[in-house]
């Protein structure tokens, strides 16, 4: 499959969008203060892994889509 120059840097930006934006969130998760993420003895809560899959999901698929995005931009300039 050939991608085209314009979906090939969509997909890489998309990619790296993605990390921006769920490293941000997992680490504010972490510092959560209002009591959702963290239970008052400091455990982790439902919501906090719940949240934390959702990140590692996004970690995950944001990886391939880059990947996938970084390739295409390889082979373009070829």
């Amino acid at each position: 499959m050939n991608l085209s120059r314009r979906v090939s840097w969509f997909l890489l930006a998309f990619g790296v969008w993605s990390w921006v934006i769920w490293v941000t969130f997992a680490k504010n998760l972490w510092k959560d203060g209002s009591g959702l993420a963290f239970d008052d003895a400091g455990n982790p809560t439902a919501y906090f892994w719940v949240h934390l899959a959702l990140a590692v999901t996004s970690f995950i698929l944001g990886t391939a889509v880059g990947v996938i995005g970084f390739r295409g931009v390889r082979a373009a300039k070829k």
